[in-house]
C-alpha cells in the first residue's frame, strides 16, 4: 500500500516538475522580450534623435554654410530605423502572447504549436535586425575612417554628435541582436522539450 502511494507521489511530481520547468521558461522567455523592447526602442529613438546641423565649408561656396547630417540621409540607416521599428513592435505582440500564456496554462501540444510559430518568428526577426545592425555599423565606420580608395572622407571629425548617436544605437541594436539569438535558442530547446513530452 505505502509503495503504491509513494510511486503514485513520484509521478505527481514528474508529472508536476515539467509544468513548472515549461513555466519557468515561459517566464524567462517574457524577461528576454521585455529586454528586447527595451533595447530595440532605445537603439531606434537615439538614431532617431542623431540629427546634426554644422557650418561647413564647401567648394560651392566661399563661406561656410550650415550642412545637416540625418539619418534618412542614408538608405542603409533607414533599414537599421525600419528593423528596429518591426523589432519594437513584434516584442510587444509576442511578449503579450507569452504573458496570455503564464495567465491561461493550456495543453502541451497547444504550447508546442505556439513555440514552432514563435521560434519561425523569431529567426525572421534576428535576421531582420542582425542585417540591419551590420549595415549600420558599415556605414559608421566609412564615417568614421572614410575610404581613400574611393574618395570617400571621414565626417565622424565633423558631426561629432550625429557619429556618437550613430554608434550608440548600433551598439544596443547589437545587443537587441544578441537577445533575438536567446530568444531562438530558448523557444528551440522548449519545443523539444514539449515534443519529447507529446510523443512520449
Amino acid at each position: 500500500m505505502e509503495s503504491k502511494e509513494e510511486a503514485a507521489a513520484e509521478s505527481g511530481k514528474a508529472e508536476v516538475g515539467p509544468e513548472m520547468c515549461t513555466l519557468k521558461l515561459i517566464f524567462i522567455d517574457l524577461c528576454l522580450r521585455i529586454l528586447l523592447f527595451s533595447a530595440s526602442l532605445t537603439a531606434m529613438v537615439v538614431m532617431v534623435t542623431s540629427n546634426q546641423t554644422k557650418l561647413v565649408q564647401t567648394a560651392l561656396y566661399s563661406f561656410p554654410v550650415p550642412v545637416p547630417a540625418k539619418f534618412n540621409y542614408s538608405p542603409a540607416y533607414i533599414y537599421f530605423v525600419a528593423a528596429l521599428s518591426f523589432s519594437t513592435l513584434y516584442s510587444i505582440i509576442s511578449g503579450i502572447a507569452s504573458s496570455w500564456v503564464i495567465v491561461k496554462p493550456c495543453s502541451s501540444k497547444q504550447l508546442l504549436k505556439f513555440y514552432v510559430i514563435l521560434v519561425a518568428h523569431d529567426v525572421l526577426m534576428l535576421g531582420m535586425v542582425a542585417a540591419a545592425t551590420g549595415t549600420a555599423g558599415g556605414v559608421a565606420y566609412i564615417g568614421l575612417k572614410g575610404n581613400s580608395h574611393v574618395n570617400w572622407n571621414k565626417i565622424c571629425n565633423v558631426y561629432g554628435k550625429f557619429c556618437r548617436h550613430v554608434g550608440a544605437s548600433v551598439a544596443v541594436s547589437l545587443f537587441a541582436s544578441f537577445l533575438l539569438l536567446l530568444l531562438v535558442f530558448l523557444s528551440v530547446y522548449s519545443v523539444y522539450r514539449l515534443a519529447h513530452k507529446v510523443v512520449t
